[in-house]
């Protein structure tokens, strides 16, 4: 776990998020404080931060609650099992054949299938989201047009400077 805790104060001004906006991504599930003060505060780590910074990021781009929750499943469960692998290799590393044993046997380990599956599930949020960065980039260059139509209105309709 990364060490530093932080209160949800500090996670919302570090991720531009409200109060109200964490304690809903919460209660949906998307993110949950890795610990609570004594007081009961919840108090979030730097992975609570960045996995915050993901919903964040898909948003603007239109994932729903449930497809955020998918995706964050889906890494979630890469990120474990090369967790996984790093463990094993360090407890080979350190010539602890138990300990990597240990590892290669985790009942959280992902078959090949599995793995496939996940990374699947990943491509096709990408594919979404590079889609929709098109369709807004569209949309803004429009706005931009737009925009730049009313400055040339109102240049050619204002009144003339006397010198």
């Amino acid at each position: 776990m990364d060490g530093k805790h932080m209160q949800i104060g500090e996670v919302a001004a570090r991720t531009e998020l409200s109060l109200r906006t964490i304690r809903h991504y919460e209660e949906a599930g998307l993110v949950v404080p890795s610990a609570r003060s004594r007081g009961g505060f919840r108090l979030y780590t730097e992975t609570d931060v960045a996995r915050l910074m993901v919903i964040r990021r898909m948003k603007p781009l239109g994932f729903t609650l449930d497809q955020m929750r998918d995706l964050l499943d889906a890494t979630d469960r890469l990120d474990a099992d090369a967790d996984a692998d790093v463990d094993r290799l360090d407890a080979e590393d350190a010539d602890d054949a138990e300990d990597a044993e240990d590892a290669t046997n985790a009942t959280d380990r992902l078959d090949a299938d599995e793995r496939e599956a996940l990374l699947e599930r990943v491509r096709t949020y990408r594919q979404a989201a590079a889609e929709q960065v098109e369709k807004l980039r569209v949309q803004l260059s429009r706005a931009e047009d737009f925009a730049d139509t009313l400055s040339a209105r109102l240049d050619r309709n204002a009144p003339a400077t006397r010198v």
